[in-house]
């Protein structure tokens, strides 16, 4: 569904935008820039049952809880889209994104590919955009300068990244994340959202 924008009166609907690509190409730290840089979206927490890396906070990088707690959520329908990413369940509060909405603001959900096409299916009309880095090269020395994952982890995950960007069809809009170039990322993906305020015909999200 969309409608036309009143252009003498031109307030336009929340949107609900998901950051997403293959795994390294740096989906937490353009999440985490923005923030930084005071944009003024509703960022949803994930929630997940994997255990927290030593750099990361309960609350602001992910919701950790145990996979009985995640059962419970499922079971009680409170999540909008959930998955199972390399052996770890990852969803998103339902209740999290309709208060956001509801009060007119702007949510931005950061998700694997499997998440974002979730999306795409439950939510036609969210605006869904596809992190890339330069170089396949790069991916790898990115993903291995995190030091979370074996090499047969990380050929895996490079295996199913190849995969994954199979799927760019799937989205609106594909941003190169290049290395050094944090803020530029930033600045393109925001200048995305302005050009989707400006649409004559304004997409509307229902849950």
């Amino acid at each position: 569904m969309s409608r036309l924008i009143d252009p003498y009166h031109p307030l336009p609907n929340p949107l609900l935008v998901v950051i997403s690509g293959t795994s390294g190409v740096g989906k937490d730290a353009t999440v985490k820039r923005m923030k930084e840089m005071g944009y003024p979206f509703h960022f949803v927490v994930t929630t997940t049952d994997r255990p927290p890396r030593p750099d990361e906070v309960d609350g602001v990088d992910y919701c950790f809880v145990s996979t009985d707690e995640f059962e419970h959520m499922l079971q009680n329908d409170e999540l909008l889209e959930h998955a199972i990413v390399y052996g770890q369940r990852k969803g998103v509060s339902k209740a999290q994104v309709q208060r956001a909405l509801a009060s007119g603001q702007d949510v931005m959900m950061r998700l694997d590919v499997q998440g974002a096409a979730t999306i795409r299916r439950l939510v036609p009309e969210a605006v869904l955009i596809f992190l890339t880095c330069e170089s396949e090269e790069v991916l790898t020395a990115r993903l291995r300068d995190r030091r979370t994952e074996s090499e047969e982890a990380l050929r895996t995950r490079l295996a199913v990244a190849r995969r994954e960007m199979e799927r760019l069809p799937e989205f609106d809009y594909v941003v190169a994340n290049r290395t050094g170039q944090l803020d530029e990322t930033v600045e393109t993906i925001a200048a995305i959202i302005q050009a989707e305020k400006c649409r004559v015909r304004q997409r509307e999200i229902t849950l």
